[in-house]
């Protein structure tokens, strides 16, 4: 079973909100997951201390345990790569 930290859309339309999730790669987007790791609120002004909520400890526990995060999960734990302009 190959397991992935990701981002599962909840919230209303238009009102985004996300879970910071460890799921099956091959469960759908808001579908089963494992564990919640956090949760992102766009939302919020960048500053904002509840913006990005993460369990830390979980998270490296996961990746010490074989799971990948996503390109944007990456990016919150500071694991991204710096992509050039688009």
């Amino acid at each position: 079973m190959s397991l992935s930290i990701r981002l599962a859309r909840a919230g209303a339309k238009k009102r985004p909100f996300y879970r910071v999730v460890l799921a099956d790669t091959r469960a759908p987007r808001d579908g089963r997951f494992l564990e919640r790791l956090g949760s992102y609120n766009p939302i919020l002004p960048q500053g904002h201390a509840e913006r990005v909520v993460l369990k830390e400890e979980r998270i490296k526990h996961w990746l010490g345990m074989g799971a990948k995060p996503t390109e944007r999960v990456a990016r919150f734990l500071g694991l991204g790569q710096a992509r050039g302009p688009l």
